[in-house]
């Protein structure tokens, strides 16, 4: 059989114009919480290209992913996208797809650079995670590829040096979406890496030949590319950070191989069970899920099965792709959603305390409109700043058949929002013509970020084959909100990624944490953010520092972003429309 796990077949689900729900099921009016901005960006002059459009290897289907990075340090985001590759390319009979850097003008323009900043990677490349691994307050990118991985070391002056030969992260099969986290506390980031596929570009996995397990791939009857199941799966690898640039492999004695070979797509070093340590969450695909407990002595405990991560509720391994860690109940504790295959429901783990889930899709009302969708990049966001974290999911399928039989699915796919009711439930935010919920491509990275310094969290689509999409977030409402830039101690990530951030307001304690990779091998914005509803006052903040100590902080004011430095406070702000609001 050999293709992706799912949840069996199901019926075809169309809208009332007999369209694919998944390309369809628009309405007239509504709530307008995206639009489409990606041509007046500038974003539309690149194009992300990965192999050929009929989609013959498994290689050629998974996209790319997005990292949100403030490059120059100017307080503004900047966009990298990883860019494939083909056949061709590989063979040097074509030019390699170039990656883009798109630098942050200010004025909602973008400008690429990549060329000028050395960061065009040139290979076929997969996932981007963002972290200061040195801590010289520059942000550095971490970029997995098939071939060798490139680390490019931020150089303070717009340009980078990929140093990955140097540090010993190169590898040289098939990496994906990286985290950075510092899992034994030193100060220092340490660097996780998903394998997914061992792939052999000069014997790719055709039927029946040594390459392929079985004599034929199919989804539904139809003959496709092969994988993942019954390909050989490639290695998981945890990266100590040796602090003199340099990294060793030490997912051995951490414990974190990857002993089967499942097919890991995206990781991310969170802090699930709030003992203050970092544990590690892998999504992976068709295989079971990993979560990682931080013992604390340099090694993690396998509680996959344990903590109800590796499998659904149904005891089924799902296609996973995408994860994303938030507390969408407002309690303290980090939930996770993971996105997966077509024919299948996405999954809404919540946390019931000290790392244990259970799958609450259903009751939490986001499994019943997905099962047609093809999930990949996923993000808790507060769209709309009411004070609770909201899902948008980002689609695509991976099988260009699917556009020729009746199915009720697509190639291109839109996005999914589903809004956060109070931590009850979440409701279905239907797609309104003409705006960016209705923007039907083949999504797959996604990053999430406030890129135009307004308080509202935006979505940048790496799609396949196509030029990116930024969905500009224009939601109508007027809630406070407040963001911050966090500047870690000699003793912490001086990133701060791994800080956990509680805010109290209004009698409520959210909580929202700063994290290097996710959604699906993408990189987010690292500035915390709150929305705080109609409320005017910041009664406390409240943050767990990497490494450690606990600061309390006083926010002078909302609808500001922050940049507080561990131990001196606030030490700046940013308020875009100050002037406006003064006149």
């Amino acid at each position: 059989m050999g293709g992706n796990s799912t949840g069996g077949v199901h019926a075809a689900v169309h809208d009332s114009e007999n369209r694919p729900i998944t390309a369809g099921g628009f309405v007239d009016s509504g709530p307008i919480v995206f639009q489409d901005v990606s041509k007046e960006a500038g974003l539309t002059t690149w194009r992300h290209q990965m192999g050929v459009p009929n989609k013959q290897f498994i290689i050629e289907t998974n996209g790319s992913g997005v990292g949100l990075i403030d490059y120059d340090n100017d307080g503004w985001l900047d966009i990298y996208l990883v860019n494939g590759s083909t056949y061709d390319a590989e063979s040097g009979k074509a030019a390699a797809p170039h990656a883009a850097l798109f630098h942050n003008n200010h004025d909602g323009t973008f400008t690429n650079v990549a060329e000028k900043a050395g960061v065009t990677n040139d290979r076929w490349g997969f996932g981007v995670a963002i972290g200061d691994y040195d801590n010289d307050g520059w942000p550095d990118i971490f970029v997995g590829n098939f071939g060798k991985n490139r680390l490019y070391h931020n150089n303070h002056d717009g340009t980078f040096t990929d140093v990955a030969e140097k540090a010993g992260v190169t590898l040289g099969n098939w990496s994906t979406g990286a985290s950075f986290g510092d899992y034994d506390g030193d100060g220092r980031l340490d660097l996780f890496v998903p394998g997914y596929i061992h792939y052999d570009i000069a014997s790719p996995p055709v039927p029946g030949t040594k390459a392929v397990a079985f004599a034929g791939c199919h989804f539904r009857g139809v003959e496709t590319m092969c994988g993942p199941r019954g390909l050989q799966g490639e290695h998981d690898h945890l990266f100590h950070n040796n602090g003199d640039g340099t990294f060793t492999d030490v997912s051995v004695k951490a414990g974190v191989t990857d002993p089967n070979a499942y097919y890991g797509f995206t990781s991310i070093f969170a802090d699930l069970n709030n003992d203050g340590k970092v544990d590690l969450i892998v999504a992976d695909d068709s295989t079971p899920n990993y979560l990682y407990i931080n013992k604390g002595d340099g090694t993690f405990e396998d509680d996959s099965y344990a903590s109800g991560f590796a499998l659904n509720q149904d005891g089924r391994e799902i296609a996973g792709m995408g994860l994303s860690v938030g507390d969408y109940q407002n309690n303290g504790l980090l939930d996770i959603v993971a996105t997966d295959f077509s024919d299948d429901y996405k999954v809404l783990f919540h946390n019931d305390g000290d790392a244990n889930f259970t799958d609450v899709s259903y009751h939490a009302g986001i499994a019943q409109e997905g099962i047609p969708f093809l999930g990949w990049g996923v993000g808790f966001l507060d769209y709309d700043n009411d004070g609770w974290k909201d899902i948008l999911m980002v689609n695509g399928h991976v099988y260009p058949q699917v556009d020729k039989y009746d199915w009720g699915t697509s190639f291109a796919q839109r996005p999914l929002l589903y809004h956060n009711l109070e931590g009850k439930k979440f409701a279905y935010v239907p797609p309104v013509k003409g705006t960016g919920l209705a923007d039907v491509v083949a999504g797959r990275g996604a990053a999430f970020g406030d890129l135009f310094n307004d308080g509202k969290i935006d979505v940048v689509i790496n799609v396949m084959d196509d030029h990116p999409v930024l969905l500009r977030n224009v939601n109508a409402d007027t809630h406070h909100w407040v963001e911050m830039k966090l500047i870690g101690g000699p003793k912490g990530p001086r990133d701060a990624v791994g800080t956990a951030v509680y805010l109290t307001a209004g009698g409520v304690k959210r909580r929202d944490d700063v994290l290097s990779g996710g959604s699906y091998i993408s990189s987010n914005d690292q500035r915390v953010h709150f929305g705080l509803g109609d409320l005017t006052k910041v009664d406390q903040v409240e943050i767990h520092w990497a490494g450690g100590p606990v600061e309390k902080v006083a926010l002078p004011n909302i609808d500001r972003i922050y940049t507080i430095e561990q131990g001196k406070g606030v030490v700046g702000e940013l308020c875009t429309g100050c002037d406006k609001k003064a006149k």
